[in-house]
């Protein structure tokens, strides 16, 4: 009776195939898109408030009138003229740049202050606008849906354990992995034919990879190639050199770099944290503009954004975040956070914390169990349940929720750290770290031919910054620097 049903069901599948093909605008090649050129428009209209909300925007009028006029340069020679492209900067000191489906691209000021010459921003655009226009969001949902099918036909047809889905969901997740590398290397491709199209020597572009790597190397983060959603920055230094030297030799022309212009305009740029959105000093958070602070336990990683400030120790067992919580009281507020975040309460009672209202809520937090999931997936979930300590602070006019977050299993010998951190929330009061002013990334003429270190000790530049200093440059100490070429220093 099976075989009855297949072929009509096939043939569903195919047709259903064949209507949702299109062909790509950049590959020329047709292929399944299961989201039209609207959807893709309306998804970057969703997604842009909250990348805003989340990062918040960088304001400064020179720049922002820089990237739009680049980018809509970009935009009319591009593949996919059509779209309504929108260029932005967001106020994060991290080395960045992304696109949003429909036309949406963003630069960090972190990625903004890096860049030595236009011609590097040029090149990073070009990649940019290359995965819009090659449709790498709705080829990668295509695929991601395909794959996810294969995984559960495969879990049903060959093994009822759940060790088989396991295994070629690891599969699916490594598979993914290399497409979204061929992504990358598909936009460098595309980022030196843009970019050159407008003028500019995408040689520069390969340069700033070298840059990408220096601070991929200090961050400590790298990973093998091979587990990495991006290419080696070092390969793609090579491998994008090669693509300018034979764009370049099949198209000659006098293409431009531009350095003295974009380092004129960079003059003045916010460099690292923005102080006013919160810092971390000897194992101290402190928010200037909502005036409190509280302690970070010695060795935390942290990561601060307009919505909240994140942290934890390195082998990632337990965290800690703040973040704003919704009502008009601790009751109401915590009322919210059950329904939102679908706690089960264990424990809660009142509490003041330096003075400051205070409510307490010990929850536990577990996924949905699926019907018919296999017993050694359901022991799995209860063994890793999310077990929360909240402490929701009413502080002047709003009440904040700091969250700490463990597996059940390890709850009860984190709870210490958790409840001295929120202990330690108190009023910041110290003028020093009130009126903090932010680093910024200044301009400057070097006075003589030397080497790159000899100029920044000459510009009274501490020697345990010279490193960061030349990632920020893209030089390296020995580096011959000419009388009369500009540099960046960091200054307050």
């Amino acid at each position: 009776m099976i075989h009855r049903f297949r072929t009509p069901f096939l043939s569903l599948i195919v047709l259903s195939l064949l209507s949702a093909c299109s062909r790509n605008p950049v590959t020329g090649k047709r292929e399944v898109i299961l989201m039209s050129k609207e959807q893709e428009i309306a998804l970057g209209q969703q997604s842009h408030p909250s990348v805003v909300s989340s990062m918040g925007l960088y304001e400064d009028q020179k720049l922002n009138a820089f990237i739009n006029e680049k980018g809509k340069a970009m935009a009319r020679i591009s593949h996919r003229p059509d779209l309504p492209y929108q260029f932005y900067i967001v106020d994060s000191p991290v080395v960045n740049a992304f696109a949003v489906p429909g036309g949406y691209v963003y630069f960090t000021r972190g990625i903004m202050a890096h860049f030595n010459n236009e011609a590097e921003f040029a090149g990073v655009l070009g990649h940019e606008i290359g995965h819009i226009t090659a449709r790498h969001s709705a080829r990668q949902q295509t695929s991601q849906l395909f794959g996810t099918v294969g995984v559960l036909a495969g879990s049903v047809l060959l093994d009822k354990t759940g060790q088989l889905t396991d295994l070629a969901s690891q599969g699916l997740q490594l598979a993914l992995l290399g497409y979204s590398r061929a992504h990358e290397s598909e936009s460098d491709k595309i980022g030196v034919e843009y970019s050159s199209k407008i003028g500019y020597d995408a040689h520069e572009m390969a340069n700033f990879f070298a840059t990408i790597k220096r601070i991929s190397d200090k961050s400590g983060q790298a990973v093998p190639n091979m587990l990495s959603t991006h290419p080696d920055p070092g390969n793609r230094y090579t491998k994008v050199h090669e693509m300018a030297k034979a764009y370049q030799a099949a198209n000659p022309a006098t293409y431009q770099v531009d350095r003295n212009e974009y380092m004129r305009m960079i003059d003045g740029i916010i460099y690292g944290e923005d102080p006013k959105q919160g810092f971390v000093e000897n194992n101290m958070f402190y928010h200037p503009e909502l005036r409190f602070q509280f302690p970070v336990p010695n060795g935390w990683q942290h990561q601060n954004s307009p919505e909240q400030f994140q942290m934890g120790p390195k082998e990632g067992k337990l965290a800690m975040i703040l973040m704003g919580a919704k009502g008009n009281s601790l009751d109401e507020a915590a009322q919210n956070l059950v329904k939102e975040l679908n706690l089960k309460v264990l424990e809660n009672n009142r509490t003041t914390i330096n003075g400051n209202p205070a409510y307490v809520l010990i929850s536990q937090q577990q996924p949905q169990q699926q019907q018919g999931q296999p017993q050694q997936q359901q022991q799995q979930t209860a063994a890793n349940t999310l077990q929360i300590g909240t402490w929701l602070i009413q502080y002047g006019n709003s009440i904040y929720a700091l969250h700490g977050l463990s597996t059940a299993a390890n709850f009860q010998s984190s709870f210490d750290t958790f409840q001295r951190v929120a202990g330690g929330f108190r009023s910041l009061t110290d003028s020093d770290k009130l009126n903090r002013k932010p680093e910024r990334v200044r301009i400057q003429t070097a006075p003589r031919d030397a080497t790159f270190q000899e100029t920044m000790v000459a510009m009274r530049m501490p020697a345990s910054r010279i490193e960061e200093l030349g990632t920020l440059n893209s030089m390296k100490s020995g580096d011959k620097v000419s009388r009369g070429t500009l540099v960046k220093v960091i200054a307050r």
